[in-house]
């Protein structure tokens, strides 16, 4: 049986990880080298870090700081935010990358899925999605919208098309990430994570909402997801007590959910 994976996921702004709520009101958590030798000490299976604001400011990712992570991390490393164009690309992996999350500029150029996927396999390129339940209408017929530059943005896509579409154009993975679940606390959204599982054939990440144990066993089964991205359960000052790598491995191992085991020593 295939494992699933636990990612932690780092919302970067200036260096530090931040945690938000449905994308607003970020408070400050660490240094985001720091954070990352913590939990790769730790045993988390693969780390994600998006630079938050490089797209909205329209400027070029943070690569001092990827750096400074990728040195420290010996788990494969997704790296989104400010991405353009093969160049940026190519700048993120040399920084020290294995995958390139798009996001943003995906929607409004999809050709640089096509770009990236030919350029450097297709095993590079995460479509990362921010999607809200708006309720079906014309030309949404999931009820599922897609929203760019840190959820602020409307697309008129729909989730569903857009995910087949980023599938046909060369993406290997997908990430759905709850804009109504960030930072709540309150599970994923199983319902759109469990369609976009069952609309396309490579791997999604569910993201948004983990706040316990049983939340990720359920985007993990339910939600028909090969990964989960956690944040909040470790390490944001919101929660009384953050739990461990181990701690979330050893409850989804006591739900029967295969994952990669913790090793001693």
């Amino acid at each position: 049986m295939l494992t699933r994976r636990v990612v932690a996921c780092f919302d970067v702004i200036d260096g530090r990880v931040t945690k938000a709520q449905r994308f607003q009101d970020n408070i400050d958590v660490a240094p985001a080298e720091d954070l990352a030798q913590r939990l790769y000490a730790d045993q988390i299976d693969e780390i994600v870090f998006y630079d938050i604001t490089a797209s909205a400011q329209k400027r070029p990712i943070d690569l001092e700081t990827v750096r400074r992570v990728a040195r420290h991390v010996f788990v494969p490393f997704t790296v989104g935010g400010g991405i353009r164009g093969l160049d940026d690309m190519f700048a993120v992996l040399k920084a020290g990358a294995e995958k390139i999350s798009i996001d943003s500029m995906a929607v409004r150029n999809p050709e640089i899925i096509r770009d990236g996927a030919e350029a450097f396999g297709r095993q590079c390129v995460v479509l990362s999605t921010q999607v809200k339940r708006v309720g079906v209408r014309d030309g949404i017929p999931s009820g599922y919208e897609v929203f760019v530059d840190g959820a602020r943005v409307a697309t008129g896509l729909d989730a569903l098309d857009w995910v087949r579409r980023g599938e046909d154009l060369g993406a290997g993975e997908i990430v759905v990430n709850s804009i109504d679940r960030d930072g709540t606390a309150s599970g994923y959204d199983v319902e759109i994570t469990a369609a976009v599982a069952a609309a396309v054939n490579v791997p999604v990440v569910a993201s948004g909402g983990a706040g316990t144990v049983e939340h990720i066993a359920e985007g993990l089964t339910a939600g028909g997801a090969s990964a989960a991205i956690v944040s909040s359960i470790l390490y944001s000052p919101r929660f009384e007590r953050n739990l461990t790598v181990r701690e979330i491995k050893e409850g989804l191992a006591a739900a029967g959910v295969p994952t990669r085991p913790w090793l001693d020593g």
